[in-house]
């Protein structure tokens, strides 16, 4: 009875209870466990076992060069079966070294010897009372004229047919990498394969070109296959795939950013001769150490220990700015170091000052290291009296500039104050010249980093600080890495967010920190009409693990999102007196689809604003309104929609904690655009008032529990439609009135 038990959940595919399932791995080379120290390759079964729930035990017996026959002819299989037991798993991939005819040690015949041992594998596996699954070859790489040539021959047919007739459960990577590869193209899918140049590795002085073995982004990428196909086709070992706290969400599922690394070739700033004195501008010593690094097949260009004064820096590609432990990268405050160049500005294209450190249309660049990298901010900033204490106030008026004719706005200079009464300033008009721009030139702050149409980006350890505008500002990139990034501003910093993503493809930020004048972690898109004709959403963006102290908003998206923002997703952070904690910004005029957007485990502490807000009557102003600041609610009115409509849908928030807030959540849409399908899961939030609804469909509460204190009812709504609060309960500390139901 056992037996035939096994054998229908192996026939099926289906496991049964187990509380420590071990998987073998059998296999070549591209499943193999590869060596990690100084060393690009990976196999993906290497990479597998971090798909699945950490009770699974994964032992990978694949090996490099092995086929079938090899396989079993050196006892390889022996040592899997003698480990063998009921309830156990075997992934079996063969078939790039089954076809080496010339080699009669692997040579195994796709329909004699192949098909022969495949069966064996799956005879023995089930014998042991486990459960197999065959996995056909995984493609290579190999492109002729821009087409993707088949290398297996009869080797995946035969797996396939073996599958069917022995009722076993298939994974057909050779038909998912195929689709991957057609799908991403030649070029782009040259770094998931071993494909490295000279100088990167020691083991690899000459480099490589290897497009059968993967790199750890490749060997990645393919165990996600492996997974996904797992999941489609509900194969039993499916039920031990790593879940994530995002709803319905897998690891599997999650984007896979690739990272860019460099030659081991070092150039020192000093050999260029940079000087570390605060005195001398070192942009042109600087400047020739990135060249000089680039035109060499790149490296890391050192910045010592020291503080080195520069202006403006140009990046250029296969070059890692590294700042040594006590660097201090300052930009000058000689504003004529700074000429005006066409770029973005809020969206919009833009004549602005050269940012301190800029680059467009390279790839694999890096700024790293524990130095701190100063954008001389303080001087280029307008800043509003109210914002600052009576001394503060006093020491920057005698510093010099200028005070409006409110008596409580500073301008740096009269040429900023002009810019500031400028409609639109800096924003390129047609047939305009820079020489136009040039009266209000101390107005058109940049922004620090300044990175476009760039590909493979890595910021890692370095603290930014002091930004003139924006602090990091990724424009229409692709594969950008941001960890253990601090991101440092004044609070009254105006425009001085932490990090800007905008039209960018791929991107994570993890294990950061960020404490600034504008919002924290910001996702955006373009703005209006320029935005939606460029077209290119912010999209496939994990943010994990980072901190946001002082800022507008934690975690952001918009205001300007015209191209859209989509697939995002926001895990185990803290906002700590951040003015709003989770917020959704937009307006009419922008248009663009904000959707699939994924927020967990958040915790959150005294906000004066908001804790989760979506607002599509952004008016550009604070979140928090200063002292006496009067503030009058928009006029609610239906408006046709159009390709200026925004829409924000599909919405999953989940695991939220916020310990003081003015508000607890706020939801405001269009009439004619409501907010729409928002589920919130698992809050607990004290607050002085409790939930407003307006404009809105489809907004689910589900285990939400609110400590209120302004003795109005807990949730207030307003043309909203299918709205759910089951086991929610509220209580409310001025009228001690409580409910343990609903809201």
């Amino acid at each position: 009875m056992r037996y035939i038990q096994l054998l229908l959940w192996s026939l099926l595919g289906l496991a049964p209870a187990s509380p420590k399932p071990v998987v073998f791995l059998v296999g070549d080379s591209t499943m193999a466990d590869k060596p990690l120290e100084d060393n690009p390759e990976r196999g993906w079964g290497q990479l597998f076992p971090q798909l699945l729930v950490p009770e699974v035990q994964v032992k990978n017996y694949a090996v490099n060069g092995r086929s079938t026959r090899s396989f079993i002819t050196e006892h390889r299989w022996d040592s899997v079966l003698a480990q063998l037991k009921a309830g156990d798993w075997v992934m079996i991939q063969f078939g790039h070294n089954d076809a080496k005819i010339s080699d009669t040690t692997r040579y195994a015949a796709p329909q004699g010897a192949y098909k022969t041992n495949l069966e064996r594998f799956v005879s023995e596996t089930r014998a042991k009372g486990a459960y197999p699954v065959l996995i056909t070859p995984v493609v290579r790489r190999q492109f002729i004229n821009g087409v993707l040539q088949d290398t297996h021959g009869e080797y995946p047919a035969v797996v396939r047919s073996v599958a069917a007739a022995m009722q076993v459960p298939l994974i057909d990577l050779q038909q998912s990498s195929e689709a991957l590869l057609k799908k991403e193209g030649e070029a782009a899918t040259e770094k998931m394969f071993r494909n490295i140049p000279a100088g990167h590795y020691r083991i690899l002085p000459q480099g490589i070109t290897d497009n059968t073995h993967f790199t750890a982004y490749g060997a990645a990428k393919i165990a996600a296959l492996v997974a996904a196909e797992m999941d489609r086709k509900k194969i039993g070992l499916s039920a031990y795939l790593a879940p994530t706290p995002f709803e319905g969400k897998y690891r599997y599922e999650l984007p896979v950013i690739y990272e860019p690394h460099f030659r081991r070739d070092t150039f020192d700033i000093r050999a260029f001769g940079a000087k570390a004195d605060g005195i001398t501008l070192n942009s042109k010593s600087i400047n020739e150490a990135i060249t000089t690094c680039n035109s060499k097949g790149g490296g890391v260009v050192l910045v010592p220990a020291g503080l080195w004064l520069t202006g403006p820096l140009e990046l250029k590609s296969n070059v890692n700015l590294h700042l040594a432990a006590n660097a201090v990268l300052q930009f000058t405050t000689d504003f004529d170091q700074y000429p005006l160049v066409t770029t973005t500005y809020e969206g919009l294209v833009a004549m602005r000052c050269q940012p301190p450190v800029s680059g467009t249309g390279l790839e694999n660049i890096a700024i790293t290291g524990s130095g701190i990298l100063d954008g001389g901010g303080d001087a280029w900033r307008i800043v509003k009296k109210a914002k600052l204490t009576e001394t503060q106030w006093e020491k920057l008026v005698a510093s010099g500039g200028m005070v409006g004719e409110d008596s409580v706005t500073w301008y740096p200079s009269r040429s900023a104050y002009l810019g500031s009464k400028t409609s639109q300033a800096g924003v390129i008009k047609r047939g305009s010249q820079p020489s136009d721009y040039a009266a209000i030139k101390d107005f058109l702050r940049p922004n620090m980093i300044s990175i476009t149409s760039c590909k493979n980006v890595l910021l890692e350890d370095v603290t930014f600080q002091n930004s003139p505008a924006w602090c990091l500002h990724p424009l229409l990139c692709e594969n950008i890495t941001l960890r253990g990034v601090y991101a440092k501003n004044p609070w009254y910093a105006q425009n001085g967010d932490g990090i800007d993503l905008e039209s960018c493809h791929n991107a994570q930020i993890t294990d950061c920190t960020f404490d600034v004048g504008d919002d924290g972690i910001c996702i955006k898109s373009g703005r209006d009409e320029q935005g939606r004709k460029r077209g290119k959403p912010t999209e496939n963006v994990i943010v994990h693990h980072c901190t946001v102290y002082h800022a507008h908003g934690g975690f952001v998206i918009g205001s300007e999102m015209s191209g859209g923002a989509r697939n995002i997703y926001v895990s185990d952070c803290s906002f700590l007196g951040t003015d709003i904690g989770l917020r959704f910004k937009t307006a009419r005029g922008r248009g663009g689809i904000v959707e699939n957007i994924y927020a967990a485990n958040i915790n959150m502490k005294d906000i004066p604003g908001e804790a989760i807000l979506f607002d599509m009557y952004y008016a550009a102003k604070d979140p928090v309104p200063l002292a006496g600041e009067q503030r009058v609610a928009p006029k609610v009115e239906t408006v046709p929609v159009t390709e200026a409509t925004p829409l924000f849908r599909n919405f999953y928030i989940n695991n939220v904690v916020c310990h003081g807030a003015k508000k607890a959540v706020f939801i405001r849409g269009l009439p004619e655009m409501p907010v729409s399908n928002i589920w919130l899961r698992n809050l607990v939030i004290t607050a002085t008032a409790g939930i407003d609804c307006l404009e809105a469909t489809g907004i689910h509460f589900d285990n939400v529990y609110l400590v209120t204190s302004s003795g109005t009812p807990p949730m207030h709504t307003r043309n909203t439609k299918d709205i759910s609060t089951g086991n929610c309960r509220y209580r409310d500390t001025k009228t001690n009135s409580t409910s343990d139901h609903a809201f």
